[in-house]
C-alpha cells in the first residue's frame, strides 16, 4: 500500500536539551534533571503516546455507540544504559462501564489502529496494560 499523507508538520530543535523547538509549535526545553522551566521529551513522547490512543479508542467506542470513558496515563521513566540514557514506558489504560471482554476488545484494535503504538508499541521497553482503576503514579 502506498504511503499517502493527509497532515504534516516539521519541528526544528537547534539548540539540544535547552532552548526552544520551533515548528508549528513552539516550546521551551529543559532537561528533566534541570531546575530550569520547559518541556522534555519524556513529557512530550507520553503527551503523545496518551493522546494519540485515547484518540483511538475514543473512535471505536463511538463506532460501538458508546459514551467516550476511556482514559490513557503514560508513565515515563528515563534511565541510564550502557551507552547512554533510555526511555521505559508503561501504558495504563482505563476503560470503564464495560465489561472486561469489551475493554480488551477495545483495546487490542485502538492497539493496530493508533500511529503512536504502530510506532512504540512492539519496542521491548514499552508495556501496555488494562486496568480498572489507576493507582498512584508508580503502583501500577
Amino acid at each position: 500500500m502506498d504511503f499517502k499523507s493527509i497532515y504534516q508538520t516539521t519541528v526544528e530543535n537547534d539548540m539540544g536539551i535547552l532552548g526552544e523547538t520551533k515548528g508549528d509549535l513552539v516550546l521551551r526545553t529543559s532537561s528533566p534533571l534541570s531546575e530550569m522551566p520547559g518541556t522534555n521529551p519524556e513529557q512530550l513522547v507520553g503527551l503523545a503516546y496518551a493522546t494519540c490512543l485515547n484518540a483511538t479508542i475514543e473512535a471505536e467506542e463511538a463506532r460501538r455507540d458508546l459514551v467516550h470513558n476511556s482514559q490513557v496515563r503514560v508513565q515515563v521513566d528515563l534511565g541510564k544504559d550502557v551507552e547512554g540514557y533510555q526511555f521505559k514506558l508503561l501504558v495504563l489504560v482505563r476503560i470503564p462501564e464495560v465489561n472486561r471482554t469489551v475493554a480488551e476488545e477495545i483495546l487490542e484494535i485502538a492497539k493496530r489502529r493508533c500511529p503512536m503504538e504502530k510506532l512504540l508499541g512492539q519496542h521491548p521497553n514499552v508495556t501496555v496494560k488494562l486496568v480498572d482503576q489507576f493507582k498512584s503514579r508508580r503502583e501500577n
